[in-house]
């Protein structure tokens, strides 16, 4: 029993420790964040390409030109840098799009998308680096409304597709002017498909009952526990064979070159294959394209990132405050 009693204290100790010590990180942070504005839902960060480009090749000159060579390549591009600056240059605007299965990312792309439409011009270009497989329809068909922004601005879209931009991907990647392909990244996918498990024999076997309610004939067509029919099946089917439709009419208008009786059938090919299909316009990685452009334009990558958690962000500002300690 004494040992009980000195564990029940022990414990309460390390509780009370633990309780001052948030209270002691919220305190901090409510100080460092005295007197600022309250946050917004994210943060906006632009990277100008043009200097990464540039300080790359002078890292690799210093480590490969003699000295004086070296020093002769710097005082080249400041004069370089200063004439660039003094003439007018068009821009263009980088986007990432990593597409998981239920379109995550569409959440920064809106923001992003909404961002450059407010300075874009239509001399500008807005280039999207997109890799999805595709996923939920009505993800996908969010994510290629917010390109169809860009489009509907006059702002010309250019997607470029590294490794795959499949199904729902696809979807996006239709919407641009232009669509450049790495040789072996993967176009097409045009189709849908849905699939799920049934338990209901299962539940049977072990006496297990099952009761389903609704209102709506076709509320729900076919179910993971209950016993399918040939009639649910069969509006399932049909609502799949719509949402086909839909993708194609899709592709259709915003690709009008595709034979779509020929591309439209679920299947995808490589980036050779698929500019035969004309899936895409140009066989190019977005690395070299982004370097080509860079010669005669200004490059800003774009890129939002939404809002942690708040505690996240009270042990992000505890630990900044406490490094400068």
């Amino acid at each position: 029993m004494e040992f009980l009693n000195e564990y029940g204290l022990f414990l309460a100790k390390i509780a009370t420790l633990v309780v001052a010590a948030l209270a002691l990180l919220g305190g901090i942070v409510a100080l460092t964040r005295h007197g600022e504005r309250p946050e917004s839902r994210g943060r906006l960060d632009v990277r100008h390409l043009n200097h990464d480009y540039e300080n790359m090749a002078l890292t690799l000159k210093a480590a490969t030109l003699p000295k004086k060579a070296f020093k002769q390549a710097r005082k080249e591009q400041k004069a370089k840098d200063k004439q660039h600056d003094k003439a007018p240059h068009r821009r263009v605007f980088v986007l990432n799009f990593h597409g998981d299965l239920r379109a995550s990312a569409v959440a920064a792309l809106r923001e992003e998308v909404t961002a450059v439409l407010i300075v874009a011009q239509p001399e500008d270009e807005v280039v999207v680096r997109l890799e999805s497989a595709g996923g939920l329809v009505h993800a996908y068909g969010l994510a290629a409304a917010q390109l169809l922004r860009i489009r509907d601005r006059r702002v010309k879209l250019t997607v470029a597709v590294d490794k795959v931009a499949a199904s729902g991907g696809y979807l996006m990647a239709c919407v641009a002017d232009r669509i450049i392909a790495a040789p072996f990244a993967i176009l097409g996918s045009i189709g849908v498909i849905a699939q799920l498990p049934n338990f209901n024999r299962l539940l049977k076997k072990h006496d297990v009952d099952y009761e389903q309610f609704m209102a709506g004939e076709h509320k729900r067509t076919v179910t993971v526990f209950g016993e399918n029919t040939d009639k649910g099946r069969q509006k399932f089917q049909a609502e799949i064979e719509e949402a086909h439709t839909l993708f194609k009419d899709f592709v259709k208008t915003h690709r009008a070159q595709v034979d779509l009786p020929t591309v439209a059938t679920g299947e995808y090919w490589y980036g050779t294959r698929a500019l035969d299909c004309r899936l895409a316009d140009e066989l190019r990685t977005s690395d070299d394209y982004l370097l080509a452009m860079s010669a005669g334009a200004d490059l800003y990558e774009v890129t939002f990132t939404g809002k942690k958690p708040w505690l996240a962000r009270m042990l992000a500002h505890a630990s900044a405050v406490l490094g400068r300690g």
